[in-house]
This record gives C-alpha cells, structure tokens and sequence, in this order.
C-alpha cells in the first residue's frame, strides 16, 4: 500500500491542538472517485484556521488542510478523467472535513476537479488557488455590474494579502486605477510592483468612520477583510458603484446605513468561491489562462516545502504575510 506524507492535524485530551508531518496510507483518504497525486498546494487564511482547529473550518480530526490543490490523476473510478490528466481543485469540501492539498496524495468527488486549462502550468494554477480565483471573481463581478476603468478607482482592501494582491494585480492589467488599502505601509513598493496606483493606510480609508455617508470616493471595491473596513468601503463608493465583498478576517459585522444604498444606488456583491458551481468556474479558469493571465505571479509567491507550512500557518495568523505562499508538496 503507498504512504506517502501530510501534515497532520491531532486533537489532544485538553482540547488544543498538535501539528506534524506524519506518513499516511491511501487507506487514510475518504472515499471518492478521483485519486490525485499532488505536487502543489498553497497557504490560505482558511487553512490556518483548519490548522488551529477552528470549529467553523474543520471539526474531524485528525485531518490534512489545504484547500488547494494540484496534481495528477493516478485513477478515476468513474471515467471522468484519464491517468496523468492534470488537474486542479479549489473549493467544496476540501482540507476542510475532507483531506487537503498538504498531503500528497488527496481522494475526492471527481466532480470537484477541474482540468488545468491550457495556457496555466500546475505551479501558476496554485499561485492563484482559492485566493485568486476570489479576487477573478470578484473583479468579474464588477465587470459584470457594469464598472469600467473609465468611471473611476476601485478600492482594495487587505492589499498584501492573498485575496487583495491577486485582486490589484488583476485589475491593474483590467486597465483599472486601483487604490490599495493596507496596515502595512512598509510594502507600498510591492503593491505598486503589481499595479497598484496608489497606497492608502487603513487609518486613511477609517477617516470619519461615525459618518453615514462619506464622499464618493472610488467606482467600486474588492472587499476582502470585512467590518469597519467594508462599511467605509460602502459610504466612499459613487453612485451607481458595486462593492465586492468575500472575507471577516476584520469582523464579521457590518454596521452601516441604508443611505449608500437608497441614496447612491450602490450594489453590495457576495462572493462565494467555494460552492462556485461548475459552468463560471470553468469560465475563470479558462480567463485566468488567457486574457487575464498575470505576468508578475513570481513577484506574488513565496515558495516553501511541506515541512515548511508549520512555521508559514503561525505567521498567516499573525499577520505576517504578503502575497501568495505556494506549497511544493513534493519537494
């Protein structure tokens, strides 16, 4: 039977929680239709949270995070896919109940896969992984709204982070004037690298933060921490604007007036990657491969092994971060 290594996750008798790279057996994965060998996977808030035990992300243990992963198909039971088809997988379940991309070998439904579009290799597709393909969401969301380059800034939001880098990065090559929001001014140089016009603190956007309303300031917004930072987001954006709207790492509350919404017109947009059905997720695969393609994807990564990530969760957590961890799982 092959093992084969992943990291871990052991709830203890006092309830906290161990990590560490254990050797698994295949007969250690759920059931599933599709075998894959991964060789990437990359590092998302929801997997520190899995990691940490966080009720909300994961609540069976032991258990493998990762909600990213990519690799190669060894067997698919129902034919869906051929042996050495190279695959991608993002959202449902996995690395959250189900074993995740920081193992080397994951079994799913073979429903959640998606065939690496042509124009991505495997190591690109997980340098966007989920956070990327909620920032192409998002942005396609605003396009979809009917927000062009041409009406004005888009805000973003948590800028350094996985979600907000893809985002400034992708509407920087959108041709739009984008407006980087961030706590750490110190990496003004890497947001601008992607594309970013202009950096802002988050004391910046909280200016008069007890108003209703505030002046219209941006076309529209990629919210990804949410609270305080999204009702700003709300107040400041113009008439007829969208905000988009996918994370909590702030809060998960929103205190804010009806007036943005009755008095500009201003959408309020959820994005939900993981429940993304199948026929749009393929569309972004596709436009993530082609015409929205990043050039500056290196400039995003840092690249780690899987004996790594222990040390890489403890610094997501802290807020220590920038752009995209990607996981070389086989390295």
């Amino acid at each position: 039977m092959t093992s084969f290594k992943a990291l871990l996750i052991e709830k203890q008798e006092d309830k906290s929680f161990t990590r560490r790279i254990e050797q698994r057996s295949l007969d250690d994965l759920p059931e599933g239709t599709l075998l894959i060998k991964v060789q990437y996977s990359s590092l998302n808030y929801k997997d520190a949270l899995s990691a940490t035990g966080n009720p909300g992300v994961s609540r069976n243990f032991p258990h493998t995070p990762g909600i990213d992963a990519a690799g190669t198909v060894v067997s698919c039971d129902d034919n869906s896919f051929k042996e050495g088809d190279e695959v991608i997988v993002t959202g449902y379940d996995l690395g959250m109940n189900t074993a995740g991309g920081f193992g080397e070998y994951i079994r799913i439904p073979s429903e959640w896969a998606v065939a690496k579009p042509v124009g991505l290799s495997l190591r690109e597709s997980m340098v966007i992984g989920t956070a990327g393909f909620t920032a192409g969401l998002s942005v396609q969301g605003l396009v979809e709204h009917g927000v062009t380059p041409q009406k004005g800034d888009i805000l973003v939001t948590g800028a350094t982070g996985g979600v907000g880098s893809v985002a400034v990065a992708l509407l920087a090559k959108a041709g739009y004037s984008v407006v980087a929001c961030t706590g750490k001014k110190k990496h003004e140089s890497f947001l601008k690298t992607l594309g970013a016009s202009k950096v802002i603190t988050r004391d910046e956007l909280l200016e008069n933060k007890e108003r209703p309303m505030l002046k219209e300031q941006y076309a529209g917004a990629v919210d990804t921490v949410g609270g305080e930072y999204l009702a700003q987001a709300i107040k400041a954006t113009q008439y007829g604007g969208t905000v988009t709207c996918c994370g909590l790492t702030a809060s998960a509350d929103l205190n804010v007036s009806v007036f943005p919404f009755i008095l500009r017109g201003v959408s309020l947009l959820g994005i939900d990657s993981v429940q993304c059905p199948m026929p749009p997720r393929l569309r972004l695969w596709d436009k993530l491969a082609s015409e929205w393609k990043l050039d500056c994807l290196d400039d995003l990564t840092e690249e780690v092994n899987l004996e790594a990530v222990n040390e890489k969760i403890d610094a997501i957590l802290e807020g220590q971060i920038s752009g995209r961890t990607l996981v070389n799982v086989q390295a």
